[in-house]
């Protein structure tokens, strides 16, 4: 569906939530399954050439048998099940089989290491974790000290571990645990400012939420189209849109397991008719960058639709990519708490640089400081009313940290914006001290925390950097301690040592070693002003 300006005021005039009550994605499986049972559900290819095509039938008849297999090893309602996975179909499985069994999915990015994996098992409570071999070493390595009762292991047989593949040929298909639209679904782990990554709650209704927004403004999917989204299991953007997206809209999907490469992203759009595509704001960066005959694609193409989120895309990108392959990239925004609040609709105009106008439903709003809307040509914060059920239930099990944020009027999201007389929303960047980074999250104290655990650092910052490719990149301000000296050698070792430590995809890119780091009266490191220093810094050198 494309909407006219008129359309669209209309849809936020007069949505209304109309939530049943005994919502759940695992009963959206099943339907799918009963009404196109041999329709591909998801079609799948690895970079080693492998192919798997999983059809609703298969889905509901597997997801059956794994909940068999989760319900046999003690899990229940609201039990959660940590898992650890790639781009597979598998992967699917477990996930709907998890919510057949009554379980909660506590899900968790390949990246993670051991300390990480331990935190989760431990916040969430989580007795059993389904890992893939790729993963299974991490696993192992958090087990020695944190050890939960079950391991499931993907692809391959390990001492301790119960294999995937062998129970789920024993099993026989569990009749579905019943559920209601409160009951809790996920648990996703989202970085902040201070602090270790924050356990976000989510119910069943957070998915019939996407379907009635994520999937209709932003995506306007249907039955009939071919969805590819970029994303990956372990991260909150995979429940908006394989999840959110494909399979409450009933839509066969591609997933993809294999590192990102520019030509063969295109070659996988030429050869199957993929009608919408949501990709990360990078990695349309890199295909503009580095397929020189991107505009030679154009007719071996089927795309309609093309999505980004993660941070803003600049307007070069966009325009070439229409240039090219007649396709205008339209951004969308939301959070891990959250179903999509703005976006481009199609058919509406794209300005450059804007992430779009709000979605009907979550009633997005930009605030000042007291909570009141800011007019045209004024910068706020995003926020949506508490209580709306766009966004999520709370923290799991910590009231505390849930009162802190959904007490008040507003839930914030800690994003700045400015409105336009049209409506349109442009990010202006973050209240907090988040890092937007290839459309990852990264909380700077996870870094520092990293760095401070090296001999040789007495103290760290860190900080985005503006990047041209990724938008902004982790840079690292680090005090030495005594007896040790500036170097090449040293920053790579800092590097390596922060990969060990958590998630690769959060290490610093760039340290610079400093005597001392801005502070206020009380101590606190003013990351503002580093932030400052470092937007003039690459100005300069642009």
């Amino acid at each position: 569906m494309h909407f006219t300006k008129e359309q669209y005021e209309e849809e936020r005039k007069s949505f209304r939530w109309d939530i049943p009550e005994n919502y759940n994605i695992a009963s959206v499986v099943d339907s799918h399954a009963r009404s196109r049972p041999d329709r591909p559900c998801v079609v799948w290819e690895s970079e080693r050439g492998e192919k798997r095509t999983l059809t609703w039938s298969e889905l509901s008849e597997l997801s059956a048998r794994f909940s068999a297999v989760l319900i046999g090893l003690g899990v229940g309602k609201g039990d959660p099940v940590m898992h650890l996975l790639p781009r597979l179909p598998k992967t699917f499985v477990v996930q709907i089989g998890t919510f057949k069994a009554g379980g909660v999915a506590v899900p968790c990015t390949e990246m993670l290491r051991p300390k990480e994996i331990i935190y989760r098992a431990q916040v969430s409570g989580a007795k059993v974790i389904v890992a893939h071999t790729s993963t299974a070493d991490q696993v192992e390595e958090a087990w020695r000290k944190r050890p939960l009762e079950h391991r499931i292991l993907i692809g391959g047989k390990r001492p301790g571990w119960i294999s995937f593949e062998e129970a789920l040929n024993k099993a026989a298909p569990a009749k579905p645990v019943p559920l209601s639209v409160q009951d809790p679904m996920t648990i996703n782990f989202t970085s902040g400012t201070t602090g270790n990554p924050k356990p976000v709650m989510h119910s069943h209704r957070w998915m019939f939420c996407h379907s009635q927004v994520t999937a209709r403004y932003w995506w306007a999917a249907s039955p009939n189209d071919f969805i590819w989204a970029t994303t990956a299991p372990g991260w909150a953007k995979w429940y908006w849109s394989p999840l959110g997206v494909g399979l409450t809209c009933g839509a066969t999907q591609f997933t993809y397991y294999g590192r990102f490469d520019p030509e063969r992203y295109l070659d996988i759009l030429s050869r199957y008719p993929i009608t919408k595509l949501c990709a990360t704001p990078t990695e349309y960066r890199m295909i503009v960058a580095h397929v020189p005959n991107l505009s030679s694609f154009r007719e071996k193409l089927k795309l309609t639709d093309a999505l980004s989120a993660g941070e803003p895309l600049n307007a070069e990108v966009i325009d070439t990519f229409r240039a090219a392959l007649g396709v205008t990239i339209r951004d969308g925004y939301g959070q891990t708490e959250s179903v999509c609040l703005v976006c481009n609709y199609p058919g509406l105009p794209v300005k450059p640089g804007s992430m779009g106008v709000p979605t009907p439903g979550p009633e997005a709003t930009v605030i000042d400081g007291a909570g009141n809307p800011v007019p045209a040509g004024g910068i706020g914060e995003i926020a949506v009313p508490v209580g709306n059920p766009g966004i999520f239930d709370g923290y799991w099990k910590d009231p505390q940290l849930t009162a802190q944020v959904l007490s008040g009027r507003w839930y914030r999201t800690g994003d700045l914006a400015r409105v336009d007389e049209e409506g349109y929303l442009f990010f202006e960047g973050r209240a907090d001290d988040i890092i937007l980074s290839a459309g990852y999250r990264i909380g700077p104290f996870e870094v520092e925390d990293a760095l401070v655990s090296h001999p040789a650092v007495a103290e760290a910052a860190v900080v985005g950097s503006p990047h041209p490719e990724r938008g902004e990149i982790v840079k690292a301000f680090v005090i030495l301690s005594p007896g040790y000296e500036p170097s090449g050698a040293l920053v790579r070792e800092l590097q390596e040592h922060v990969k060990r430590v958590t998630a690769p995809y959060k290490y610093p890119r760039e340290i610079e070693f400093v005597e001392e780091l801005p502070k206020t009266a009380s101590g606190k490191i003013k990351r503002a002003e580093l932030r400052r220093r470092e937007r003039e810094r690459k100005r300069g050198i642009a």
